[in-house]
């Protein structure tokens, strides 16, 4: 295969390959056992270290974690967020998978194709866990790689008809409509010009990585469904409060969103919302444990940060499926 080579018994799968045995359903799939097993807590992960770097250039996060009994491991990666300006990836790094029983490394594959596919793949689970069932019209903020892939997530839940994608380069945007909307059979892609085009669609994928808000609760529609993806840290949000405070909101970690999700900690400093404001976990709602929407009229949010579980059970379905198709 294409990338694929084994040295010292530990399988290496560059990006390509992690493409080729991941496919976006498959790895939708590997998100309901890492969901489950995050609110179930069979799956072990200490919160993520995140050494920001000197220069302020990016960040290095480590984030270990075991899936008992099968494998546990860690992902390594650097944020960088200006790597996209000039050509390259914002996360690179790897997922690093050992043998449980034994403690024997089986595999390196490629951490930024993990994150990318894994991010949009838990969106598209919440998308089809929470978004009503007759949404057919999709917003991105944002024109990335994570746009790219949620575009592909979302659409393998849901019928979507229209897609609007805006990004603060207006160019980019009507460069990622085009390119994308040759291969969306079925699907019209365009670039708006404001923010509040994309935002009034029945399911919002907010994928910029801003550290102010660029979506307002004001601008949704009745019965919209969110995906805040791109803020990581306890400071930082993509949406502004009123949104947060008028949503019915899902998060993946309670104990990650308490620690570092911006979009909430902000608004509940801010006195908008209240300790109990979420719902419950997106493993909870997959369990049973706490109810999904409640109307067609109800506003739906999935805080997204990303959990180690969501790599782990990742790269290792796609290790189990390299081997199955011949690999060493």
């Amino acid at each position: 295969m294409p990338g694929a080579v084994t040295s010292l018994s530990i399988t290496m799968l560059d990006a390509a390959s992690v493409r080729e045995v991941l496919p976006m359903v498959a790895c939708s799939d590997a998100m309901v056992v890492a969901m489950r097993g995050t609110s179930d807590g069979s799956i072990a992960m200490p919160l993520r270290t995140v050494l920001p770097l000197a220069d302020g250039s990016g960040s290095f996060l480590v984030m270990p974690g075991a899936v008992p009994p099968r494998i546990y491991g860690a992902k390594l990666v650097g944020l960088h967020p200006g790597n996209p300006a000039q050509g390259r990836p914002a996360v690179q790094g790897f997922v690093m998978l050992f043998d449980h029983a034994s403690g024997a490394p089986l595999a390196l594959l490629d951490g930024g194709e993990i994150t990318a596919l894994r991010t949009a793949a838990a969106s598209g689970l919440a998308t089809r866990e929470l978004a009503r069932p007759d949404a057919v019209t999709l917003g991105l903020l944002g024109c990335g790689v994570q746009a790219a892939a949620h575009l592909e997530a979302v659409r393998c839940v849901r019928d979507i008809r229209e897609v609007r994608v805006w990004g603060r380069n207006c160019a980019s945007a009507r460069e990622f409509a085009s390119r994308h909307g040759a291969a969306a059979s079925g699907t019209r892609i365009v670039a708006v010009a404001a923010a509040e085009e994309a935002a009034a669609c029945d399911i919002v994928c907010v994928v910029t990585g801003a550290q102010e808000p660029v979506i307002h609760g004001a601008w949704l529609a009745p019965g919209a469904h969110v995906n805040l993806v791109g803020a990581y840290t306890a400071t930082t949000r993509e949406a502004d409060s009123a949104l947060i405070a008028n949503a019915r909101v899902y998060v993946d970690s309670r104990a990650s969103a308490a620690s570092e999700a911006g979009d909430l900690l902000i608004p509940l400093r801010q006195g908008a919302i209240g300790a109990g404001h979420v719902v419950g976990e997106l493993g909870e709602v997959l369990l049973g444990r706490v109810p999904g929407r409640g109307s067609d009229r109800e506003i739906t949010v999935y805080k997204s940060l990303g959990l180690v579980a969501q790599d782990l059970v990742a790269a290792e379905h796609a290790l189990q499926r390299h081997r199955e198709l011949g690999g060493a």
